[in-house]
């Protein structure tokens, strides 16, 4: 007999998953306790369920249950000796573990107590026990797992779509094979209730989250799974060169210069045909609605063959030098060969891929980004395509249409306008047009009238067309599509939210069971469920890192199942990523640092990495943290000695380095392809004279590769000048100054912009509205946090660690040789000082960098000290041996001297050994300086050092002025208010400091005559 009892209560507030929250207990608690268990005793189960009500009710259950969580439903049966509980769907977001789930049935039946001890409990939620909810790769032995939620182990893979084969190492625990979509968040669209181009969210705190997103996936998330083996895809174009080139067999109606589609045959028996399927053709945009360019054209093939003996090539007339996206195109067949071998021509070399040609077809296929240079190149700027198969060729094609290299600018007109921005801020919807996406299955569902719900619905409709039956489009699941099997997708976004304390709106995970159909399986068979266990993974990870390294108290919100479109519509594994409140300024202040979006990224690519081994059934490696202590320093005999260290990753100890890439740059061409090194240093012999040799690393081990090292360089002169060592001390990177009070709170970047990563497109514009009690109204006036727009669709250039290279050309136009290392060799003692008579240190934007919260400088340490004592100690020995000595920065004097007491070493380092004395920072807002003697170039000589927001150099915000002492004398001034810019002592030992970083100065041909001038003052 089985007993029904409806108990509507709310429970007690989140507690962390790993356990009940817990109290000491009293002699009188126990007593309590107890009496309470013998009236529990005397109670009839309605009666005990009713009290249990009340205790939940009144707050005083302490089991791990979130806000909002309800019983529905609790049933006895007699019969059976069993009791089920069945909570409501807000219970189900608690993230479970077998540890929680003991707790939580122990801590009931405790409460139902010994009159129910022999019965058997089940605790319900999504019509599912809670043990059931725990997510596989969190159960201890696989033979627990939940099979009904991993895919069918008999699907024949095809092989990858693009494989990089000049590659010098393999990844076999990664994620080799494997095919992600990844969608960030909105764009720019057309609004026809506004008729105007807008985001879809307000501009707040400086960025978009149109854009936050996409500065998180962009420059960490997608190279992180690239460098893992995956293939990735994205509804959104990728690339964030706003110049094009498209090259193609059919004639280009608005033909820029001298782009050429060639075909050669070297066998007269494999002759190139037009194809029966249609292909790629410019034609004359901006496109109009339903313009399928991949439809108005023609395409071609040829004949495979086991040996080379027909070839193509596009050879594209490139805009402006620098690096392009490369993109290819061709019809799909049975027909076709998995092997085509393309080959990228570019400036650091010959890249080679294998590309599958029976999947992936009328589209953009990605390859990679490379370094063209301006104009026609048929030698370092085309791509070529071979017939040559390792397949038996008979009856076997290769395709061949357009070719494309840059992201460009928006083409779709909109009631007769184009966005006017780059094609990478655009939404999805127009970026799937342009490439190939049947408009009434994948992007167009509100026929031309809301771009808005277009672009949300169209994301994961792309994924489906990608994977194609059974798991296609909604509207048409058995449509073949590009049969390109995708593994997950994620929908990658920052909610609204504002909290008034200190604390952060956290990170969200959205899931959903259900499909359009109602349905709680994959059209492929299994469960949906595995859905949750994405979305647990990925905001358990992301969470868990945040913690360890920046807000030990960073909220974890709801592991949610809910409706929404993007999380709904995909027909493979999805999550929809809350990251965090774009609307909070404490978010806020984490999302500005780039060094928390490596590792919020970091923590994304983990995530899937398990995900994708636990639901395969394969084993897994977490790839290594960069390497530091670089140093590239020349021998005597015209060779270069490359060392390094390995980096562990407190986060994950196993992502150990196994071997490393060594990948080198020619003078200012670009990097090659890398080669594979066993140990922790290298030796390159015969270097060509007068040429500059850049070098950078990546770790690799099984999982794949890491980012790279700075990049360092050397340059051999073959004469008998002493070398030069440049130190490379400039590796900040973080977001702009803060101001948090209560009448004023925001980002002054007016006080330090910060540092990007390589570049950043994420600034809109800076914060006007600083009122911590404005209210939103509307997305054009959102209150607090309100900013400018005269940034947007630009990129300006940050930290690239390539500043050796500026330095060192410099150096070389003055007959020098030279060699490099970075700060912490010199410091740690790596590199033997003792070898020079000058060394040039790199300081840049280099200052002590705080934490976003104070805990976690008392746990961390502050970053980015430009004189850490180490180097201090250093840099004093090698003075005191009659060394001479160059440095720039532009906080050399602010990191010394503010704040200090009148006794600081710091401020005796900068009296004593660099003979300075600060003045002021923010000494200039025009980088103008003024030479102030015929000694130092040409007395009143003036140049310019860069402080605006370029492409090219990073800005200088804050130059510091720094004033002779202890014998030096001011070399340089200000133009604007002629501030001391920069002084020079020379007496036993030789150093000049500018209070500008040196690499900033606009004109190379002027940073060529002042390093002259610096060696003649001291006498080189």
């Amino acid at each position: 007999m089985k007993k029904r009892f409806l108990l509507s209560t709310v429970f007690i507030s989140i507690l962390l998953i790993t356990g009940c929250a817990t109290k000491s207990i009293t002699k009188e608690e126990k007593a309590l306790e107890k009496k309470e268990e013998n009236i529990k005793t005397k109670l009839s189960f309605p009666e005990l369920a009713a009290s249990f009500r009340e205790v939940v009710k009144k707050k005083q259950f302490t089991i791990p249950l979130p806000p909002l969580a309800k019983v529905d439903t609790v049933i006895s049966d007699e019969t059976n000796k069993s009791i089920q509980i069945n909570f409501n769907r807000e219970f189900s977001n608690l993230p479970f573990r077998q540890e929680n789930v003991e707790q939580i049935y122990s801590s009931i039946k405790d409460f139902f107590g010994v009159d129910y001890s022999d019965y058997k409990f089940s605790i319900q939620t999504l019509h599912k026990p809670i043990e059931q909810l725990i997510p596989n790769y969190f159960r201890k032995d696989k033979s627990e797992f939940d099979l009904s939620r991993l895919p069918s182990k008999t699907f024949d893979r095809p092989s990858p779509v693009v494989q990089n084969i000049s590659k010098p190492f393999k990844i076999d625990k990664g994620l080799f094979q494997r095919n992600i979509v990844l969608w960030n968040s909105h764009g720019w669209y057309y609004s026809s209730d506004e008729d105007r181009w807008e985001w879809q969210r307000p501009r707040l705190f400086q960025t978009v989250e149109d854009l936050i997103p996409t500065s998180f996936v962009l420059p960490y998330i997608l190279p992180m799974l690239e460098n893992a083996g995956a293939n990735i895809f994205m509804p959104r174009e990728r690339d964030t060169q706003t110049n094009e080139a498209v090259v193609d067999n059919d004639v280009n109606e608005l033909k820029a210069g001298n782009e050429k589609y060639l075909e050669a045959n070297v066998d007269k028996n494999h002759h190139f045909k037009t194809s029966e399927q249609a292909g790629f053709a410019v034609g004359n945009p901006p496109y109009p609605e339903g313009y399928n360019p991949f439809k108005k054209g023609t395409a071609r093939f040829v004949q495979a063959d086991s040996k080379s003996t027909a070839l193509v090539n596009w050879i594209p007339d490139i805009p402006e030098t620098g690096y392009y996206a490369v993109y290819i195109s061709y019809p799909a067949s049975d027909k076709n060969i998995s092997d085509a071998h393309y080959s990228v021509y570019h400036e650091g070399g010959i890249t080679d891929f294998v590309v599958n040609q029976k999947i992936g077809g009328s589209t953009w296929i990605y390859l990679g980004k490379f370094k063209f240079g301006n104009g026609y190149n048929p030698t370092t700027g085309k791509v070529l395509l071979s017939n040559m198969t390792g397949e038996n060729p008979e009856g076997k094609i290769v395709s061949a249409d357009a070719v494309r290299f840059g992201g460009g600018m928006g083409i779709i007109s909109r009631n007769g306008s184009t966005s006017g921005r780059p094609k990478y801020v655009e939404s999805a919807r127009y970026n799937l047009q342009y490439s190939g996406m049947p408009d009434t299955l994948v992007y167009s569902f509100m026929k031309d009238k809301d771009d808005y719900r277009d672009d949300y619905q169209c994301r994961a409709e792309y994924a489906n067309y990608l994977n194609g039956a059974p798991s296609g489009p909604n509207k048409n699941r058995n449509e073949k599509g590009l049969g390109i099997p995708i593994d997950l997708t994620m929908a990658f976004h920052t909610d609204a939210g504002i909290t008034h304390n200190d604390t952060t709106i956290g990170t969200l995970s959205i899931y959903t069971i259900e499909d359009n159909d109602k349905k709680d399986v994959f059209p492929s068979g299994y469960s949906r469920f595995a859905n949750r266990d994405l979305a647990d993974l990925v905001q358990t990870q992301i969470c868990d890192d945040i913690k360890a390294k920046f807000d030990p108290a960073w909220s974890r919100r709801q592991l949610r199942e809910a409706d929404y479109s993007e999380s709904r519509r995909p027909n493979i594994p999805s999550v929809l990523l809350e990251l965090l409140s774009h609307q909070n300024f404490l978010d806020m202040k984490y999302v500005l640092d780039p060094r928390f979006r490596f590792t919020v990224s970091r923590a994304i690519y983990k995530a899937m990495l398990r995900f994708i081994s636990t639901q395969n059934g394969t084993d897994y490696v977490v790839q290594p943290l960069p390497v530091d202590h670089f140093q590239a320093i020349l021998d005597n005999n015209s060779g270069v000695e490359l060392k390094w260290q390995p980096v562990d990753d407190p986060l994950k100890p196993t992502a150990k380095a196994v071997k490393y890439v060594l990948y080198t740059r020619m003078d200012d061409n670009d990097f090659d392809n890398g080669i594979l090194v066993e140990g922790n240093s290298f030796k390159l012999p015969n270097l060509k004279p007068g040429k500059i040799y850049s070098f950078k690393v990546t770790a690799v081990n099984e999982g794949g590769e890491s980012f790279p090292s700075e990049i360092l360089s050397v340059c051999w002169m073959n004469n008998k000048k002493d070398p030069v060592l440049i130190v490379n001390g400039f590796d900040r990177i973080c977001g702009p100054a803060t101001v948090d009070t209560k009448e004023f709170s925001g980002f002054t970047n007016f006080v330090d912009a910060g540092v990007p990563d390589k570049y950043d497109f994420n600034f809109t514009g800076t914060q006007y509205n600083f009122d911590p009690v404005s209210d939103f109204r509307t997305n054009d006036a959102p209150g607090h946090g309100a900013s400018y727009a005269y940034n947007e669709g630009l990129i300006f250039a940050g930290n690239s660690f390539d500043y050796p290279f500026i330095h060192g050309n410099s150096i070389k136009s003055c007959g020098y040789s030279y060699s490099s290392a970075s700060g912490e060799a010199v410091w740690d003692n790596f590199v033997d000082l003792t070898k020079y008579k000058f060394i040039d240190l790199i300081l840049g934007k280099e200052k002590e960098t705080h934490w976003q919260k104070a805990i976690v400088d008392s746990l961390n340490g502050t970053q980015f000290v430009a004189f850490p004592v180490k180097l201090q100690a250093a840099l004093t020995n090698f003075t005191k041996a009659g060394g001479n000595l160059f440095v720039s920065g532009s906080y050399i004097g602010t990191d010394l001297f503010k704040p200090k007491g009148k006794d600081s070493t710091d401020i005796k380092f900068a009296h004593d050994i660099l003979k300075f004395n600060w003045i002021s920072d923010h000494a200039a807002k025009i980088g103008k300086v003024v030479s102030t003697s015929n000694s130092f170039i040409v007395k009143n000589m003036t140049f310019l050092f860069n402080t605006e927001l370029t492409k090219d150099i990073y800005h200088v915000d804050a130059p510091d002025a720094i004033g002779p002492f202890g014998g030096s004398k001011t070399i340089l001034r200000y133009f604007e208010n002629k501030f001391s810019a920069a002084t020079f002592y020379k007496n036993d030992y030789g150093v000049v400091v500018f209070g500008f970083p040196f690499e900033t100065i606009q004109s190379e041909e002027i940073r060529d005559i002042v390093m002259k001038n610096i060696f003649d003052l001291l006498k080189m």
